[in-house]
């Protein structure tokens, strides 16, 4: 019988892997035990550390010891139980209706199911505690794989506390770098040089090995390499074995996974099968179950190279992407529709209007997305009348009696209520049930007068939308009401029209126009002396599949609709400090660009509005942050210790040279001080925007 290929990739696996000794014994010792001492394994490391490596190990030695192993990756599902259970029957060969737990129960022999990328199921944390696991049979152990520790609730569980096994992963020892340095052929005399740069993380040693392999003469030393990370990515585009491979590469950091088809889409190749396993040998390469994943740090410093140093080929890739999925998203449904959507918006991951708010998400993922519970109506409706008063709870009470089913709510991982979304179903209302709400009767004067529904077509109010603690401002709540919009906007069959309410619409109107999303003043309404702002949109006029090509138009180009206009003062945007810093990065990399600064989250910091009411310059809120970071980098000049910093500042960015090689030469500098001059300038520019933002009043 003829082997199959995951048995030599497994092979090929086993052979690079080194180190993880105490590790690989503790799970021999648990999965080989008579009775199983343990029922959970959680291993835990930050990004690169070798988490997937070692569960692939893992996989190994079960299949020495005659033991079924069953993996699955977080990044292939959406973190809600029913998708986990029909990802978990696809993978025991099930069909997607039938119980993973009754056909696990019917087992007799030991079994292991491998959950990788484990902080992608957050969501899911609380229960696959309380639910999931305590119905697994007796014969199974579960292993976890993520970048945080088991939370606090696992921790002080006396169930768990003895049932639990924890596994931190750290770099490797020195010994075993030195091991993993030979077997990828790495010349002895370079290895302590290597460790001494990288401290025996995976990743970075696995970047250098890969550098040596397409340039086996380099030499490293510390001296050279101060920041190895950025220069191998840099030096690794130009070093692939050919154009081709150099374009895969690119095009695979574009998009969340790359496929097959996807590749020969985006390089308009009839076959390419062979720059694909190119690719998946690659060490930044792991497989999933969609396809090929690069490491997060590859596919950032990628793609933001690729759209500083040719950017017309970026926006090509962009368009192909966007084609490829556009032409899947209609011809798909259930999960397969679900991971196209989130391929869709990761595309736009870099958007400077939608950063924040797709970044709130990523940053606080502890929020399961759910339908409305028996006990869920009284809390929602409190939280209407905290927000908006008793008039419009009582407008609430009356459609969650009608249209339950319209309304999603967000809880913690301890199933606390956060938030809620209400979407009506306009064509299913009743008049005498319209005619309760002012909102509603609203919204359906003007459809019925200016845009009336045909048969068949459906309309969708989103008539209440709130976080329990910050009602409608920024907050990750808002984050994931706004994507499950956009979900509804691109999955809704018959969907014609869209309203909108929003109780500051002002605050909104930039990111809804940037999003093609009609502001409509002549609908707005009063309920219980609150005015509440309409917006708008005809998805018969711009179907979504034409309206994502527009958003990313605009994403690639930088292009900010409508022009900036004032702020009020309580319009003021907080950002975190990592959102400030980036959003400082940004800005000076844009500052000779004013269409791109149009879209920097920093026109609405305080420090830039305090700039623009001292100088009487409402309407410049680009000029006010030009000259923000002109003088602050200026200030650098009066320390001799600093004044390099500025005249590298002042040659990257304010008088720019043609490229960052040109600058430093004509400062006279090596690059790679010229790097870190600039690095350092950066960084003491936006500590003292920060330090100013802070202390603005």
């Amino acid at each position: 019988m003829t082997n199959r290929v995951s048995a030599r990739l497994m092979l090929e696996r086993h052979r690079y892997f080194v180190g993880r000794a105490p590790e690989l014994e503790r799970f021999y010792a648990v999965v080989t035990a008579s009775e199983l001492p343990c029922f959970v394994l959680h291993v835990y490391g930050p990004g690169g550390v070798g988490k997937s490596s070692l569960l692939q190990e893992f996989i190994y030695l079960c299949e020495a010891e005659g033991v079924t192993a069953v993996y699955l990756d977080g990044r292939d599902m959406e973190a809600t139980p029913a998708l986990f259970l029909q990802v978990l029957a696809l993978a025991l060969g099930l069909s997607p209706a039938s119980s993973p737990l009754a056909h696990l129960g019917e087992q007799q022999e030991r079994f292991v199911l491998l959950v990788d990328t484990y902080e992608q199921l957050a969501p899911l944390d609380r229960w696959m505690r309380r639910e999931f696991l305590p119905q697994m049979p007796d014969n199974v152990l579960v292993v976890l794989a993520g970048r945080n520790q088991p939370s606090l609730e696992w921790r002080m569980d006396p169930g768990w506390q003895s049932l639990l096994q924890v596994i931190p992963l750290r770099n490797l020892s020195p010994d075993e770098g030195r091991r993993y340095l030979s077997l990828r052929h790495v010349p002895p005399d370079q290895h302590q040089a290597i460790l001494d740069l990288t401290y025996g993380h995976p990743l970075a040693l696995s970047l250098v090995a890969e550098e040596f392999a397409q340039r086996p003469s380099i030499r490293f030393t510390l001296t050279e390499a101060t920041d190895v990370i950025q220069a191998l990515l840099e030096r690794l585009v130009q070093k692939v074995p050919g154009p081709a491979h150099r374009a895969a590469l690119e095009a695979s950091a574009m998009v969340r996974v790359v496929t097959e088809p996807l590749l020969s889409s985006m390089l308009n190749l009839p076959e390419v099968a062979e720059l694909f396993a190119w690719l998946r040998d690659l060490s930044f390469v792991s497989s999933g179950q969609d396809g090929l994943y690069l490491h997060d740090l590859v596919r950032d410093t990628l793609a933001a190279d690729l759209r500083w140093r040719n950017p017309l080929w970026y926006r090509e890739l962009h368009r192909r992407a966007r084609d490829f999925f556009a032409g899947h998203l209609e011809q798909t449904h259930g999960l397969e529709q679900q991971r196209i959507l989130v391929d869709y918006v990761f595309l736009h991951r870099d958007n400077i209007m939608l950063r924040s708010f797709l970044d709130w998400q990523m940053r606080d993922s502890h929020i399961l997305v759910d339908r409305l519970a028996p006990e869920d109506p009284p809390q929602v409706v409190e939280m209407v009348a905290r927000h908006e008063g008793e008039d419009s709870a009582r407008l609430a009470a009356h459609w969650l009696n009608i249209q339950p089913e319209s309304v999603v709510v967000y809880r913690s991982d301890a199933g606390e209520l956060l938030g809620f979304l209400m979407m009506l179903a306009l064509p299913q209302l009743r008049p005498e049930e319209r005619a309760v709400d002012p909102g509603v009767q609203a919204v359906w004067s003007y459809l019925d007068q200016n845009a009336p529904l045909r048969p068949g077509e459906q309309a969708t109010l989103f008539r209440f939308w709130m976080a329990r603690e910050t009602y409608q401002d920024v907050s990750a709540v808002q984050s994931l009401i706004f994507i499950t919009i956009l979900q509804h906007y691109l999955t809704t069959p018959g969907l014609a029209v869209t309203f909108f309410l929003a109780a500051d619409a002002d605050f909104w109107q930039m990111l809804l126009a940037y999003a093609n999303i009609q502001r409509l003043p002549q609908v707005d309404f009063t309920v219980g002396g609150h005015r509440y702002g309409v917006y708008y949109h005809d998805w018969r006029l711009e179907p979504p599949a034409v309206w994502l090509a527009v958003m990313a138009e605009r994403e690639i180009a930088g292009e900010q609709t409508p022009p900036i206009q004032p702020m009020a003062a309580n319009q003021v945007l907080v950002l975190s400090q990592p959102d400030f810093a980036a959003a400082v990065w940004d800005a000076l990399r844009d500052y000779t660009r004013p269409d791109r600064l149009a879209g920097n989250p920093l026109l609405r910091s305080r420090l830039v509005m305090a700039r623009m009411a001292e100088a009487g310059e409402a309407d410049a809120p680009i000029q006010a942050l030009q000259a923000l970071l002109q003088e602050t980098a200026a200030s650098l000049r009066q320390s001799p210790r600093d004044l390099k910093l500025h005249r590298v500042l002042h040659h990257t960015y304010f008088q720019p040279a043609a490229t960052q090689e040109a600058a430093a030469e004509l400062l006279d500098l090596p690059f790679s001080t010229y790097r870190r001059h600039l690095k350092a300038g950066i960084r003491r520019v936006t500590d003292m925007l920060w330090h100013a933002e802070l202390h603005t009043g």
